[in-house]
């Protein structure tokens, strides 16, 4: 006597007959429900759960690996966008420059900072309260037709961006890497302050040298041949001898060492539960360091005061 067979159907099409069971929770699943396994099939909750609880790669430094250096490359667009917006207006390279302190005339002029200061004139840059100039300028570059450069700034800086960015960020980790590139850029920014508060300063160059100091100090960790990095190191060095005559020294300088020092507090951390910690801690140190700088010099040019 034949026996009658028991039908089978897919757990998540009941409609479908099936015969296969998932090899991890042994559940049936049809056709349009495999999902090739290392043996046999899986269905696609268990495919899920196997991704969740798989030990995601890491970088030297603890960030998540990314063979594709996507902030790089938002930072270059975002860069070349703002350039296109300043030509479009202009009066936007006065308005978020780097400017420590200076003085907007009563015809909408420009001038060096004193203080006490006229009547009819307001105070512009951090001495104005316009403490968002410390970032904003690093995305900015000098007009096409200003400048001893004009046009090449923003174009020399973007391709310094898009050969270092593509070395350091997978070496980093996506947040590691913003973190040491706004951290370099505020670094610049507050040497301008602190030495030539005076000086309108644009450009991503501050970012750049931080992202450069990075780019030696993990190659330096990786135990990498440093002939080819040492003469890069040596190329940006007398670069910042002759942006003396030609740039803002102290943005350059200010990021290198910015840069620098959060790259070694990446790479040396302590490679345990700690690592995130001592991070995170010289991170927060750094900016507080920075912060502290600023206000005081602020203050000193505002005769004590500092500006909301």
């Amino acid at each position: 006597m034949d026996s009658e067979s028991t039908v089978t159907t897919c757990y998540r099409h009941p409609t479908v007959e099936c015969y296969v069971r998932c090899t991890r929770c042994e559940r049936y699943i049809c056709p349009d429900c495999m999902r090739e396994a290392a043996v046999g099939h899986q269905c696609p909750e268990c495919v899920k759960e196997g991704a969740r609880s798989m030990r995601q790669a890491r970088t030297l430094v603890g960030g998540r690996v990314s063979a594709v250096p996507v902030v790089t490359y938002v930072l270059i667009v975002l860069n070349v966008l703002v350039y296109l917006a300043e030509l479009a207006r202009p009066e936007i390279v006065d308005r978020f420059a780097m400017v420590g302190a200076g003085l907007a005339g009563p015809d909408g002029g420009h001038f060096l900072w004193m203080d006490p200061y006229p009547a009819g004139f307001s105070p512009e840059g951090l001495v104005g309260g316009e403490w968002y100039r410390l970032l904003t300028g690093a995305f900015l570059h000098l007009p096409a037709t200003e400048g001893t450069f004009g046009i090449a700034h923003v174009v020399m800086n973007m391709l310094a961006l898009w050969n270092l960015g593509r070395l350091v960020e997978p070496m980093l980790g996506r947040v590691h890497y913003l973190a040491l590139y706004l951290l370099s850029a505020l670094g610049g920014s507050v040497l301008v302050l602190l030495i030539a508060p005076e000086d309108s300063v644009v450009g991503a160059s501050g970012a750049i040298f931080g992202v450069g100091a990075a780019y030696y100090v993990m190659a330096r960790r990786v135990g990498a041949d440093m002939s080819r990095v040492n003469r890069f190191m040596a190329g940006l060095l007398l670069w910042l001898v002759l942006s003396a005559f030609v740039t803002s020294w102290e943005g350059h300088l200010g990021g290198l060492l910015a840069g620098g020092t959060v790259a070694v507090a990446f790479a040396y951390a302590p490679r345990n539960g700690w690592q995130p910690v001592v991070q995170v801690g010289v991170c927060v140190a750094l900016v507080v360091v920075l912060g502290v700088a600023a206000v005081v010099k602020v203050s000193e040019l505002t005769g004590g005061g500092i500006p909301q």
